[in-house]
């Protein structure tokens, strides 16, 4: 697990620490980059074929599950440098993620302030707003929201 926070430094820890995962879980080399990137919202990393680098969402790194992030990532990558299905829907790819462990999602970051859930059948609705309940239903089953937590 990553606890190490000098990781989220930068660019070369980070690749040095990839470097580090990859060895202990595939056995194999990352031989490339691994890049922080600001911009990534709701993944927690990308995997660049044309240049074999890799991206990861910095905002990820301080979850517990930061190091699937990466082996998920890694696994695109051995597949690819192997000339073997790297796809999420290929065949090869869901085994070798199985194999070592990564996540298949991404964790969710919602920043959701208010909960909502149904009286009738539990179904949840996160919103950033405040909706009106009494002109409001659930979409599943037509009961009544509540407002759960604020």
């Amino acid at each position: 697990m990553n606890n190490d926070h000098s990781v989220k430094n930068s660019d070369d820890n980070l690749t040095a620490y990839v470097q580090q995962l990859s060895l202990e879980n595939f056995g194999w080399e990352f031989k490339h980059k691994a890049i922080w990137n600001n911009h990534l919202r709701s993944t927690g990393g990308r995997f660049f074929p044309k240049d074999n680098h890799l991206d990861f969402n910095p905002k990820m790194a301080e979850l517990p599950d930061f190091d699937k992030i990466i082996l998920h990532e890694l696994v695109h990558y051995h597949l690819y440098q192997q000339k073997r299905g790297y796809k999420h829907a290929d065949k090869d790819f869901k085994q070798l993620l199985a194999q070592v462990g990564g996540l298949r999602y991404a964790p969710n970051l919602s920043t959701s302030k208010l909960i909502y859930s149904c009286q009738q059948c539990g179904q949840i609705y996160p919103r950033q707003r405040k909706i009106n309940t009494q002109k409001y239903r659930c979409g599943r089953c037509h009961g009544k929201l509540q407002l759960k937590y604020f």
